[in-house]
């Protein structure tokens, strides 16, 4: 049984929307945030990178930057920018992509189905990654990056949705990367009582994206019920913001991957050793995406390849049959010497929303060879987690990104 439950949201004025929503922190780096927040004095990115207010010499990881944080929100607060919801609803929250369109709803999931694995996981989280975004919560007092949450579409949840976009967006905007971002509210206690319970007898939520977002927001929740021992479970410090969206609707890009050299070999010894566990074929210029899980393209030498794998290579494993673990375990690992992904420094990885030709400059620019991959499919994101298992590191990359800032969840 799962808690998805409706909350007063802190959100932006109806006409600062625009200006206030922002990208998730962790999109930017501190150049690049602080040049953001230069352009746009009004972005999210002020509080979620609060050092953009401060000088260079400041530590990133200061708590001077999560003090100005807390700040400069609750002064936003005060000035009237953002106003706060004067009951608990829920929010339809509309992502439009290239005519592709998302739909999802925005809530507080308890992190008490985060412990127990009613919230199913796939991906392991480091705690140095985690302390940055623990302190900004918990000195905030607030959760400000909702978490990507997918559960398996319902026809009732669904009917709800339309039901309630047929009435007028209390937001509608434009992004400047061409994302139009719409939001509803749901107030009625008719549809938020269906929503609720319905969501009660789904009984299965995974994390698509945000793992270490809902780690964080976790571990302030318990660390508050610490300090607070007679809690009763009611507190708002007992949930985490979140957006849910159905199965169906969810479009997940590649994760591609580049390589800094070819472990000692030549570009022919190479290919040699790749041909021998692969079924190889050059390619033209309109193949170089793959087209079918099983295959992945290699840019190698100005030539672009299909690397075909055998199915009798391909075990019978929720984990070990992705084409991410395939290519880690039959070429990455034994050939090029990724022994370890997630910390070697002769590998990089390169989101799907960047296009192939960023594979290409890559290769002209720092790298050896480049592996352009199918993506992984949401069936297989619910198999890894459904199985308790994991998936490698940078397995997919979801698009569109959620807007931080649009809606705010106060822990007390």
């Amino acid at each position: 049984m799962a808690v998805v439950k409706p909350f007063a949201a802190i959100r932006p004025h109806r006409e600062k929307a625009e200006k206030i929503a922002a990208l998730p922190y962790d999109v930017y780096d501190r150049e690049e945030a602080k040049k953001i927040v230069a352009e746009n004095p009004q972005s999210f990115l002020k509080i979620d990178r609060a050092e953009t207010q401060l000088e260079d010499s400041v530590d990133m990881y200061d708590r001077e930057v999560y003090q100005k944080a807390h700040d400069t929100l609750w002064e936003m607060v005060r000035d009237g920018s953002f106003l706060k919801e004067d009951k608990p609803c829920y929010y339809i929250y509309e992502l439009t992509m290239n005519g592709r369109v998302q739909t999802g709803i925005t809530a507080c999931a308890s992190i008490d189905d985060y412990e127990s694995g009613v919230i199913k996981k796939h991906e392991n989280t480091r705690a140095e990654k985690e302390i940055d975004r623990i302190n900004h919560v918990d000195i905030c007092n607030a959760q400000t990056g909702p978490i990507f949450l997918a559960y398996r579409s319902n026809a009732v949840i669904n009917q709800i949705v339309e039901e309630v976009k047929q009435t007028e967006a209390v937001y509608d905007f434009v992004a400047d990367d061409n994302i139009r971002h719409r939001v509803w509210v749901v107030s009625s206690e008719n549809q938020m009582t269906a929503i609720e319970n319905t969501f009660a007898g789904i009984g299965e939520i995974y994390i698509a994206d945000g793992h270490h977002r809902a780690a964080s927001a976790v571990k302030v929740g318990l660390k508050r019920r610490k300090e607070r021992p007679n809690y009763d479970g009611a507190e708002e410090f007992n949930y985490f913001l979140s957006v849910l969206f159905p199965d169906e609707q969810l479009m997940i890009m590649a994760y591609n991957r580049v390589v800094k050299d070819l472990n000692g070999m030549t570009e022919e010894e190479f290919f040699k050793r790749v041909s021998e566990i692969f079924e190889v074929s050059q390619i033209e210029e309109e193949e170089k995406e793959p087209k079918a899980k099983g295959r992945f393209s290699m840019y190698l030498g100005e030539n672009w390849y299909c690397c075909h794998m055998k199915p009798e290579d391909i075990p019978d494993d929720p984990v070990e049959s992705l084409d991410v673990s395939v290519l880690q375990n039959k070429l990455l690992a034994p050939i090029l010497g990724i022994l370890d992904p997630k910390t070697e420094k002769r590998i990089d990885f390169v989101g799907g929303i960047r296009g192939i030709g960023e594979l290409e400059r890559r290769c002209k620019l720092d790298c050896a060879v480049a592996f352009a991959m199918y993506p992984t499919s949401i069936e297989e994101l619910f198999a890894v987690a459904d199985a308790g298992l994991l998936m490698p590191p940078k397995s997919t990359w979801f698009e569109p990104k959620l807007r931080s800032g649009l809606f705010i969840h106060e822990l007390d």
